[in-house]
């Protein structure tokens, strides 16, 4: 198919970017929501204050992180029938039902029920408004599940078979899809990454404003209330970073079997070899012709481990991949993806990761056995490690993605002959390439506009901490207090207001 290779450049990075932009709110969403149900399942159960403040504040903040997700995932969806109409046509038949259910089921249960969360703390009783947060924790999980389970399908296609008559791939088994041992991998990668973004999230902004609260001598206020939601982080820190850990493992070895060019080009191991070393540092070149490359610094074998469970395994390298490719898919295609960007998001996903790790460290020392802390150090280490886990997810999902190409479905190895399809295929033969420029820009301006939004209102709500106790609400006559009310589900003494951003 001739396809101008401009329009193609300029799609590919209007998604991109769309995309990454999107990704940043997404794991925060999922991680998140499942938090502040535990915050509000201890007060509803033990009654204690404390953590009815906490719940109100950190359930502040996910709403203003859903309501921008929410406006940038919109237009993903609608890209698939205009700069990839072709693609979409290939696969809609499998494509689209998992986002279909996304859209119709999973989605539409989270909204109904946060709305019913944000608005029923004085009309609905406790348990029920307790069941309400918790139906949009196991829906915002199961909407990423199904969005990964298509997702899954183009990194490896299964239950589904080529129609040579219409030219399309067709779905036969829809459960097949569903129990793909990618999306496994996948999802539980996901997941895992999304509570530690999240339990960075509660750890760092808690620990800032224990920190903030010593210094001024709230002490009470960082250790009844900032002190348990920093513990509460830190734990889920610990938690998650050892599900990132064992999910990773499985879903390297996974890839290795399924995209192994995509993990060869991860290491810039260019020729194969058993007892692959690990590369820390590699220099050179990094083109995708492989010249001049050289590894730096290595940690023995630990790739072969990594790809195949034994230290002196044997891998391919992506130069025999190359010839491999092309002798089984056709000539006169580059199979290897852009070496460079593949290495560096692969390092940089693991490098940033780690800002969690030391947080979790010097938090869980610091705050041990009823302590608190006023020191400075620690509050801006709060500060520092909060976006380290966005960035690490958002260069393993530009891994993920880069590193399939140039295939926007990649073939399956072992089976599911000729559903898969090129990039550059997939592109629409009729939108020219004017038209996505000028969509490129908007977006990317528009994205612009909304994450400084995001970042504004995030600031300056976590910055406000969590709303006074009721008796001091009541002593100073502050209606700042979002909790207070006489409702079922809420043990102030005036009604409750809807959250101010709301509007």
């Amino acid at each position: 198919m001739a396809t101008p290779v401009e329009a193609l450049d300029v799609a590919r990075w209007q998604f991109g970017i769309v995309t990454v932009y999107h990704f940043i709110f997404v794991p925060l969403t999922i991680g998140l929501a499942p938090l502040v149900a535990i915050m509000q399942t201890i007060w509803t159960f033990t009654g204690k204050e404390n953590w009815y403040r906490l719940t109100k504040f950190f359930g502040k903040l996910l709403l203003i992180n859903f309501a921008i997700g929410v406006v940038t995932g919109i237009v993903q969806e609608f890209q698939f029938g205009m700069n990839w109409s072709e693609y979409s046509r290939f696969v809609g038949d499998v494509f689209g039902a998992p986002l279909a259910i996304e859209g119709l089921a999973a989605f539409f249960v989270e909204s109904t029920f946060l709305g019913l969360w944000i608005f029923g703390w004085d009309r609905l009783p406790k348990k029920v408004h307790l069941a309400c947060i918790w139906a949009v924790a196991i829906a915002t999980n199961a909407s990423a599940f199904f969005i990964l389970a298509a997702n899954s399908w183009m990194q490896h296609p299964v239950g589904a078979i080529f129609n040579e008559e219409t030219g399309r791939a067709e779905m036969v088994d829809f459960g097949a899809v569903l129990t793909n041992n990618t999306l496994v991998a996948a999802y539980s990668h996901t997941v895992a990454t999304s509570l530690l973004v999240a339990g960075t999230f509660v750890a760092g902004v808690a620990g800032w404003l224990l920190v903030r609260a010593a210094r001024n001598s709230e002490k009470d206020l960082a250790r009844t209330v900032y002190r348990p939601a920093a513990l509460l982080g830190l734990a889920t820190i610990v938690i998650a970073g050892a599900g990132v850990v064992v999910s990773g493992d499985y879903q390297g070895k996974l890839m290795y079997e399924q995209q192994p060019m995509k993990m060869s080009s991860a290491e810039a191991l260019c020729e194969g070899e058993n007892g692959a070393d690990f590369s820390l540092l590699t220099i050179g070149d990094l083109s995708n012709s492989c010249e001049g490359v050289q590894h730096i610094l290595t940690i023995p074998g630990v790739t072969s481990y990594l790809g195949t469970g034994d230290f002196d395994g044997y891998l391919p390298g992506v130069e025999d991949l190359q010839e491999q490719y092309a002798e089984q898919y056709g000539e006169g295609v580059d199979y290897r993806p852009n070496l460079a960007l593949t290495y560096w998001s692969f390092r940089l996903m693991i490098g940033f990761a780690a800002g969690s790790a030391a947080l979790a460290l010097v938090g869980l020392w610091l705050l041990r056995r009823g302590r608190i802390t006023d020191s400075k150090w620690f509050g801006r280490l709060c500060l520092v490690a909060i976006p380290m886990p966005f960035i690490a997810a958002s260069f393993g999902w530009i891994f993920t993605e880069t590193g399939r190409q140039p295939w926007v479905v990649a073939p399956n190895p072992t089976g599911v002959d000729l559903v898969w399809m090129l990039t550059a295929d997939g592109l629409s033969t009729t939108v020219p390439v004017g038209e996505v420029l000028a969509s490129l820009i908007t977006f990317t301006v528009l994205y612009t506009v909304l994450a400084v939004v995001w970042f504004t209102l995030m600031r300056r709500y976590a910055a406000n901490g969590v709303a006074p106790a009721a008796g001091a609400t009541a002593a100073t006559g502050s209606s700042d207090d979002p909790g207070a009310g006489d409702g079922p589900g809420d043990p102030g003494g005036t009604e409750s207001q809807p959250l101010s951003f709301a509007y």
